[in-house]
């Protein structure tokens, strides 16, 4: 049972529960109010939009309901952590969230595990708020909430992209010029629904900073692209495949990418990514920055690429 002293009035009831409430998200509290779980003065109060008046109120929070996917004992390379959220190094080959076809073995399962208990629940089930998602196949730092207000905070963050977000990149050749920004729309595609696509209508605006750090073999003639390049990548916003479509769109796919990888790279870029062992795009989420939106603290972390992608590098550097 969670009781406040309320003393404004003429206000909306859900805006002064959640200024009263902070641990809980407006949404949280509507729920709430609609089974009856809200009372001033001992009586239950179920509509939000009414006025609030003076009074002490209580919200009865109902046992927390337990998450759908199950706790799996992953191991976890946790960069920070605190009672509101958690920050990851993800790697290669997981999963966000369970799909059709990934049910088990997602960073959702590992931090359930992880967490267990210091998850206070979000919405009302102990689940962990994934505010932003990386590709299965792109590794990197992310965030989750631990608790509805960290979860509300960030997700304010996310959509006012009040984030640091930079990409290491190799890519097939290398884009012109060598620094700039990308502004596009990006949607489905028109062709291949599976599929994202720069559109010249519909979709959302998506825009991409660039800067091309190194390149690999000489061009095959005078004037001519590399045959690979490094890229650091800036998001300003947060597109689906928004690197990797952008990249493609400007004839510089990742390597390694199965979807987006039009063309072929040059033999010896072939011959390394195959001894490399990369099997996915070549693409880590190095540097991810915020303002913790509980604490207020500047946060900012940053983690080097993957064995995979650095020694794809390496043998680059010898074309």
């Amino acid at each position: 049972m969670l009781e406040a002293r309320i003393e404004v009035s003429g206000v909306r009831l859900d805006k002064a529960l959640t200024t009263a409430f902070p641990t809980l998200s407006r949404a949280r509290l509507q729920a709430l109010l609609a089974e009856g779980a809200v009372s001033r003065d001992g009586v239950a109060l179920t509509t939000g939009s009414a006025k609030a008046q003076p009074g002490l109120y209580a919200v009865a929070l109902p046992p927390v309901a337990p998450a759908t996917p199950q706790p799996e004992a992953i191991p976890l390379t946790v960069l920070y952590e605190d009672a509101d959220l958690i920050v990851i190094d993800k790697p290669a080959g997981m999963a966000a969230h369970p799909a059709p076809g990934c049910e088990t073995g997602t960073l959702v399962n590992a931090l359930l595990a992880h967490c267990g208990d210091s998850l206070s629940g979000i919405g009302g089930v102990a689940r962990p708020g994934i505010v932003h998602r990386l590709d299965k196949d792109t590794s990197g730092v992310m965030v989750a909430a631990k608790t509805d207000r960290a979860h509300q905070g960030l997700s304010a963050l996310f959509a006012a992209h009040d984030i640091e977000r930079t990409y290491i990149a190799l890519t097939r050749g290398a884009p012109s010029p060598v620094k700039g920004r990308i502004e596009t729309r990006i949607g489905r595609s028109n062709g291949d629904r599976k599929k994202m696509a720069v559109l010249k209508s519909g979709g959302r605006e998506a825009i991409t900073d660039y800067v091309v750090q190194a390149v690999f073999g000489e061009p095959a003639k005078a004037g001519g692209a590399p045959m690979a390049a490094r890229l650091a990548c800036t998001l300003h916003t947060g597109r689906t495949h928004q690197i990797r479509v952008h990249m493609a769109s400007k004839g510089s796919p990742l390597l390694g990418d199965p979807v987006y990888g039009s063309g072929s790279p040059a033999a010896p870029v072939r011959a390394a990514i195959a001894e490399a062992g990369l099997a996915r795009q070549a693409l880590h989420a190095a540097v991810l920055g915020f303002v913790h939106p509980v604490t207020g603290q500047p946060l900012r972390f940053e983690t080097p690429p993957p064995a995979d992608m650095q020694m794809l590098e390496t043998l680059l550097t010898t074309l």
